[in-house]
């Protein structure tokens, strides 16, 4: 990590409602949430779609116990998505550098750090908004180890959609990588 990365632990959630789903599973719904923005870190912009994304996952009864912050590019995405998934069983959600401007990597460093794509999930994620600027989303999702990793995009609107499309099978696939069979 660099000196320009911000990591900061959020807060157990515990006693937050859960969704039926949330609250009849066996493997816990656990999750870290990484902003990627040189904004961000360089203290012009606020962090909103992390919020967005934590308060969202929060609401679904998933513990968030990690946000973090880091700056646009390959290395840095590829190395805290390996950091984050080491030992870890829950979701890692991405949150911008998805799009098309010079400094929209995400997908790049989510690439190299992947293990497995699912492509299921990244057109699903994409679809969920026809009519606009999701379809010009490059997110991959995938797995490393037994985390699974989701890129959304770092508009605050466009994060939870893009999430929200998804946010019912995600447990179901922590379950199996935890090397649960629920089926």
């Amino acid at each position: 990590m660099t000196h320009a990365d911000k990591k900061t632990s959020a807060p157990d959630h515990l006693g937050q409602p859960q969704s039926s789903h949330a609250a009849t599973h066996k493997t816990p719904l656990l999750a870290k949430i990484i902003t990627v923005s040189d904004g961000v870190i360089a203290g012009t912009r606020e962090d909103k779609s992390g919020q967005a994304l934590s308060e969202r996952l929060e609401l679904a009864g998933w513990t968030v116990v990690e946000r973090i912050q880091i700056i646009d590019g390959i290395d840095s995405v590829h190395n805290e998505l390996v950091s984050c998934a080491e030992g870890f069983n829950g979701l890692i959600v991405t949150t911008g550098g998805t799009g098309f401007g010079p400094r929209d990597l995400t997908p790049e460093g989510t690439k190299l750090a992947l293990e497995r794509e699912a492509p299921g999930l990244a057109e699903a994620m994409r679809l969920c908004n026809r009519k606009g600027l999701g379809r010009l989303s490059r997110a991959l999702a995938g797995t490393r180890g037994q985390a699974l990793i989701l890129n959304t995009p770092g508009s605050t609107r466009g994060t939870v959609e893009t999430l929200e499309a998804v946010l019912d099978v995600i447990p179901h696939a922590i379950d199996l990588m935890a090397g649960g069979r629920p089926h």
